[in-house]
């Protein structure tokens, strides 16, 4: 079950490719959420409303190819994608691949690679949100903020990561399955 096939690295290449392309759209879409949010006082909102779409690669890769670490892999050959493509954080944006790989991978960890249902994508979420957070707490600081804040962000950031990088991916995931493309 654990072998690597060339199908196998082939589909998590493909998967990290288009969510990279997924990656580098959502940044100009970060920056217009973020100016519409600063004067409000909100702009870390913008983060962790749109979380859930940088973390998507890596539940997908899981789901599809049911391997340990194509959900690493696909995450941060996402992550290269959008570097080389111009991402506004350049070459930090490989550190977040990893972050946000570990933390899909963690979820499915915890099931012993053996759950890739509800079970499974709810733990893989719900690690990805605290690893990812955890990381976006050193990184942007949010110790100086109220617990009450911090809270706030966490929840969305939680939501976000449900809805795209579980919601989401597990719908694409069965599309794809039922295409019957997949199948050894």
């Amino acid at each position: 079950m654990n072998k690597w096939h060339l199908k196998d690295i082939i589909l998590v290449t493909l998967i990290g490719i288009v969510c990279g392309l997924i990656f580098w759209i959502m940044d100009p879409i970060y920056t217009a959420v973020t100016a519409v949010l600063t004067p409000m006082g909100l702009a870390p909102f913008s983060g962790a409303i749109l979380i859930g779409f940088w973390t998507i690669g890596g539940p997908l890769a899981l789901m599809v190819i049911k391997k340990p670490g194509s959900g690493l892999l696909a995450e941060f050959l996402g992550a290269a994608v959008e570097m080389l493509l111009g991402g506004i954080w350049g070459v930090a944006t490989l550190i977040s691949g990893l972050v946000q790989g570990i933390g899909s991978e963690l979820g499915f960890a915890f099931t012993g690679y053996k759950n890739y249902g509800k079970l499974g994508m709810f733990l893989s979420t719900l690690t990805t949100t605290i690893v990812t957070f955890g990381y976006q707490l050193i990184k942007h600081d949010y110790a100086g903020f109220s617990f009450g804040l911090i809270a706030a962000l966490f929840i969305v950031s939680y939501i976000s990561v449900f809805l795209f990088s579980g919601v989401l991916s597990m719908a694409i995931a069965k599309m794809l399955n039922r295409t019957h493309l997949l199948e050894k």
